[in-house]
């Protein structure tokens, strides 16, 4: 294979992943990272690296159309991404430290919890039949577009979701994934904000989580352009065509394959891990 069809098939990965990442809100780098190290057999640090810039190019991509559209929070985000980027740098340091097969390991177990929680029923509905002191204070209730015209939210346990937050930051530096599902589980469960918000705050929030342990990767050599340029070139076009196709998707059947995928793409990294190459 050369460098030409090399480029070409990541680009065509990468655009998959960036579309099917804007579409669930778990972010392009969890199919990223496990393609890049599984089918094209590239170091882990190096896979994370390129992740970690075009988590960056989805964030940019879906983050517009959704802020443009009134779904995504932009005070929750903003309050929230204290916690990622601070959890993001100390990711990324322990990263550079631990060994690949490490490495590895945890990430087969975020693939796994990831493919576990998007199967999981999500809220469409607001919940509002209580008011948190915190949210009120930070005024981080807010409201979303609907069919039926704008609805109201209120955003619960602050604190819980600040500490999940935390661990997606650390969970982002260390696998370079952009932790949409933790960023998700934080909203949606933890929070219990509507679904389509949780997403698209998400999605907003885990350009400036990767944008922080970048710098680490990238000062330590990480961060390679030949594979990063076809990589952000493939998600970035498929993270605006998920966004576009999120608004009025109904994606069980895609969360059902996607969940297939994420357990095919663990086993086989634990397999290369143990056993292969």
């Amino acid at each position: 294979m050369n460098i030409l069809e090399f480029s070409l098939l990541v680009w065509v990965g990468s655009f998959t992943a960036g579309l099917i990442g804007a579409l669930t809100g778990l972010g392009g780098g969890v199919i990223i990272v496990p393609l890049l190290t599984s089918v094209f057999c590239v170091d882990i640090r190096y896979a994370v690296g390129a992740s970690l810039v075009s988590v960056i190019a989805t964030s940019l991509g879906a983050a517009s159309t959704y802020i443009k559209q009134g779904y995504t929070n932009l005070k929750l985000g903003m309050f929230l991404e204290v916690a990622t980027t601070v959890g993001a740098v100390i990711g990324a340091l322990i990263a550079t430290r631990i060994s690949v097969q490490s490495l590895t390991i945890v990430l087969a177990i975020i693939l796994l919890y990831s493919a576990y929680l998007s199967q999981r029923p999500k809220r469409e509905e607001p919940e509002n039949e209580s008011q948190d002191i915190c949210a009120n204070y930070l005024q981080l209730n807010s409201v979303y577009p609907t069919a039926d015209g704008l609805i109201p939210y209120q955003v619960h346990a602050v604190p819980g979701g600040f500490i999940v937050m935390f661990i997606a930051g650390i969970v982002s530096g260390l696998l370079g994934i952009g932790s949409g599902a933790f960023k998700v589980l934080a909203m949606d469960n933890v929070m219990r904000i509507p679904f389509k918000v949780s997403t698209t705050t998400s999605n907003f929030m885990i350009g400036v989580t990767a944008a922080a342990s970048a710098g680490v990767y990238l000062t330590r050599g990480y961060i390679d352009p030949g594979l990063s340029m076809p990589v952000m070139l493939g998600v970035l076009p498929g993270a605006f065509l998920g966004a576009k196709i999120l608004v009025g998707a109904n994606t069980q059947v895609l969360r059902i394959i996607f969940s297939f995928v994420l357990v095919a793409m663990a086993l086989k990294m634990v397999y290369n891990s143990f056993i292969g190459v």
